[in-house]
């Protein structure tokens, strides 16, 4: 019988976001080859920023404040797809999501990785029961925008890199 090869792969792009490949992962960030990835902002009624904090176990950025979930999407996923099956594994929740705006970035981390992200951002607004899983999540919680514009100047290093990347496009269409 075959083995299941359960290794993550991201899809490999242009700066056009053209596929032209698929790696593993963790290969794609230890040589930091542009990937697509999405990240995810939802609010709820009162336009508060529903923040996580990524687990400590997670094999960069652990411990840090981010938006409330990104990850990457699977070949033949959408990013709207791959965005709700994200908030569901990692927040326990699902709500429509809106597709914002995408931005380029490269970025050192820990551990020896290297993020270069082609990344799409989406919207969504959630009031409801939140069941983080803990294997990616270790806290969240619901701020708003005077409060995380302090904070982050305040404590840019308690925030992830793409969160601080492109904060300020998010705020602008909030506005």
């Amino acid at each position: 019988m075959l083995k299941k090869d359960t290794r993550e792969y991201v899809i490999l792009v242009d700066e056009k976001d053209n596929k032209i490949g698929l790696m593993e992962k963790m290969e794609a960030h230890e040589k930091a080859l542009l990937h697509r990835a999405f990240s995810v902002f939802v609010f709820n009624k009162k336009g508060e920023f529903l923040l996580q904090r990524r687990a400590l176990s997670k094999y960069h950025s652990g411990g840090l404040w981010t938006n409330t979930c990104c990850s990457h999407p699977r070949d033949g996923e959408t990013h709207l797809e791959a965005g709700k099956r994200r908030l569901q594994e990692e927040m326990g929740f699902v709500c429509d999501l809106e597709k914002q705006f995408d931005f380029i970035y490269k970025s050192k981390l820990d551990n020896e990785l290297t993020e270069h992200e082609l990344d799409h951002v989406m919207f969504g607004t959630y009031e409801g029961p939140i069941d983080f899983n803990k294997e990616e999540v270790m806290d969240y919680k619901y701020v708003d925008l005077e409060w995380l514009v302090k904070d982050m100047n305040k404590h840019p290093e308690n925030y992830t890199e793409w969160f601080k990347i492109c904060f300020e496009e998010v705020k602008s269409r909030l506005v």
